[in-house]
């Protein structure tokens, strides 16, 4: 049986009808770049959130960008980050002007290990961006210890990570700002590209919805030189249909990924998921490590097994960022993980067949019986 490892179809047929409508409704009132309907999302997602404010903007790369704008990052300074991750967390960095810091990463969580934050932290440092990768968030408690001792901002990146808590909170809630991501594949997606930042400050978030929105704090009164990073009406009708369904879709994530750990062997030669003890994960990627990761995903792809890797290549590794002279060797844990990482299909409608196909896979190419034939020597 072929298994996707992703099937956007099935979830937005489920709620085709209501969809509909609601673009219909934006058509009707011609409400297309910001307006009520963005103003409607951005109140229901700081609900969602426990946050006072949510800012609607084109895509999580802005969130990040605007954050950091909003919070005085500029030439010269330092951001510290984890390498593991998408590149927009860097970019994001990068486009203020600023230089990427980055630390190593946790061994089973892949988010900021913050043993190694403090010692990063230089005079020119300026702020903290902890990633919650793959549906779990770092470990932010001493996170945030680390920043206040140095009167220091944090900007969660929670592009993975909509719903998922620490101690009972929720992403984007802890720090001085959270950054979102609604790429159609996300947990919580869009029809195209939108983001959001989630704040409790009042003053950021209305520096941030000046800088959206080319500068203006009225109409052709421009306080500041911003950019066009405003959500549109359709993409934030959308995602206030799905925002319905959220919770209930983490929580078939959270089963399938319950699944997936009981069917696949785990042990010396596969390492599942580990959920800190901190966490309310909500399974954005289900991730796995193996070794001989590059043969594992060519043979699964011959079973009909379709998988992905985030991430291959860490930043600091990349040729866009060989200018800061970091090389293999540079952070250990983090390039150990990016040789091995394999991201198993998930998405809240995998049927419990297609779990056990996946894993059944997975287990017979991973057995001593077959390993050999199967990948090589």
């Amino acid at each position: 049986m072929p298994v996707p490892f992703l099937d956007l179809k099935a979830q937005n047929d489920a709620l085709h009808s209501e969809i509909l409508s609601s673009i219909e409704e934006v058509i009707s009132r011609s409400a297309f770049a910001g307006g009520p309907f963005v103003a409607k999302f951005e109140d229901e997602f700081a609900a969602f959130c426990q946050t006072r404010h949510a800012i609607g903007v084109g895509n999580g790369t802005d969130a990040l960008w605007f954050a950091l704008l909003a919070l005085g990052v500029g030439a010269g300074d330092e951001v510290i980050t984890v390498a593991h991750t998408f590149m927009a967390t860097a970019e994001a960095i990068s486009f203020c002007g600023a230089k990427p810091v980055f630390v190593d990463i946790d061994e089973d969580t892949y988010t900021l290990d913050p043993a190694h934050l403090e010692r990063a932290i230089t005079s020119r440092t300026k702020a903290i961006i902890p990633v919650h990768l793959y549906g779990q968030m770092a470990d932010m408690d001493p996170i945030m210890e680390i920043a206040k001792r140095h009167n220091l901002p944090v900007i969660e990146d929670a592009c993975q990570a909509h719903g998922a808590e620490y101690k009972g909170r929720f992403a984007g809630s802890i720090g001085h700002a959270g950054c979102f991501s609604f790429y159609p594949g996300k947990n919580l997606g869009a029809f195209g590209e939108a983001g959001a930042v989630v704040t409790n400050d009042p003053a950021l978030a209305t520096q941030i919805r000046v800088l959206r929105d080319h500068g203006q704090e009225t109409k052709y009164h421009h306080s500041v030189v911003g950019w066009n990073g405003r959500m549109d009406g359709i993409q934030a009708a959308v995602l206030s249909v799905k925002l319905k369904w959220l919770a209930q879709g983490n929580e078939s994530r959270r089963a399938i990924a319950g699944l997936y750990g009981k069917l696949l062997a785990a042990g010396e030669d596969l390492v599942i998921p580990s959920v800190a003890g901190y966490a309310k994960h909500v399974f954005h990627l289900y991730v796995v490590r193996v070794k001989k990761r590059d043969k594992v995903l060519q043979s699964l792809a011959k079973r009909g097994i379709s998988c992905g890797i985030h991430y291959p290549k860490p930043v600091h590794l990349q040729k866009a960022y060989a200018h800061l002279g970091l090389g293999p060797g540079s952070l250990p844990v983090t390039e150990s993980c990016a040789d091995e990482v394999i991201s198993l299909p998930m998405f809240p409608e995998l049927s419990q067949e297609q779990i056990e196909t996946v894993a059944r896979e997975f287990n017979s190419l991973l057995s001593g019986a077959t390993s050999t034939a199967a990948l090589g020597s």
